[in-house]
């Protein structure tokens, strides 16, 4: 039976596909996005993250993970999350310690019989409401196996299935995930090459190959993007891109508003955040951008 490294699973969303659904956040992810709201999605791995509000500063984290490093932030002494899994016995140590409860560990090791009981709890909410189960991440594709697995045993319970997805894996995998799926929501963020890879890291061409093929071959494809400050917000980035929704055969994309709500979760990690001071955009910022799309026969929509 396959496992993955599951970070959340979050019941009763109505913002990722049809109806109430679940969705299962998978851990890991092959791009560094610069705006990314879960950045505690990127690794594969379990992390420990640091809660400054809660540290007192005793420094018995160190005194249980001697060899982690100590970092201090506002006069608190503590290990450095940065340099300890959140799988070791050390890190489970360091967190038993605590006696604030400012450390704890995001990400645990599940299989796909665990997953699929937790989604299985909500079924007469799917069948009353037209939901399901939606994957999401990280990238979950970057666990092919364990998607596959329990995409299929969903199905054998006529769970209707989703996923979230920025495209960028191989086209065999892809093409293989897509066919157990109803629905598929899959972000382009950009067609520029280079400003992608500035921005974000990956492949342009890996990501819009995929989403062409899905658009051109699955019965249901939303592509989404995510409407960022200096990277793809101007007018010329929106014809750009619906231009190439409209040449790749797509009827409508989804607009999704820069929002800095994750800023937070980089404290944890003790990460940067890129786009500090950055304010969010919401519809009304946005309307010149999305009649771009209206006036190049792409519906577009918040």
């Amino acid at each position: 039976m396959q496992s993955a490294t599951v970070f959340n699973i979050q019941k009763f969303s109505l913002n990722d596909g049809p109806g109430i659904r679940t969705v299962v956040f998978l851990k890991g992810c092959p791009l560094r996005c610069a705006w990314c709201a879960n950045p505690e999605s990127q690794a594969r791995v379990p992390q420990l993250e640091w809660r400054e509000c809660n540290c007192v500063g005793c420094g018995a984290c160190l005194s249980a993970a001697p060899g982690a490093g100590v970092r201090e932030i506002s006069g608190k002494r503590h290990l450095d999350v940065r340099r300890l899994h959140g799988n070791t016995p050390e890190a489970r140590a360091a967190v038993a310690a605590c006696p604030a409860r400012a450390l704890s560990v995001v990400g645990e090791t599940k299989t796909v019989e665990e997953v699929l009981q937790v989604c299985l709890q909500d079924q007469p909410f799917y069948e009353d409401s037209g939901g399901g189960v939606t994957l999401s991440g990280g990238e979950a594709l970057t666990w092919p196996d364990f998607c596959a697995e329990l995409l299929g045993r969903l199905r054998e319970e006529g769970v209707d299935t989703c996923i979230e997805t920025e495209a960028h894996v191989a086209p065999t995998v892809f093409r293989h995930i897509a066919g157990l799926l109803d629905h598929m929501l899959v972000d382009l963020k950009h067609v520029d090459a280079d400003r992608l890879e500035a921005q974000a890291g990956g492949r342009a061409d890996l990501m819009l190959d995929n989403l062409r093929w899905a658009l051109a071959n699955h019965p249901d494809v939303l592509p989404r993007t995510p409407v960022v400050p200096d990277f793809n917000d101007g007018l010329d980035d929106a014809r750009a891109m619906a231009q190439w929704l409209h040449e790749a055969g797509a009827g409508r994309v989804q607009l999704l508003p820069f929002h800095n709500y994750g800023e937070s979760k980089y404290a944890l990690l003790d990460k940067p955040y890129a786009l500090r001071g950055i304010k969010n955009l919401r519809p009304e910022n946005l309307a010149a951008y999305r009649q771009v799309y209206l006036d190049e026969g792409v519906e577009a929509f918040f």
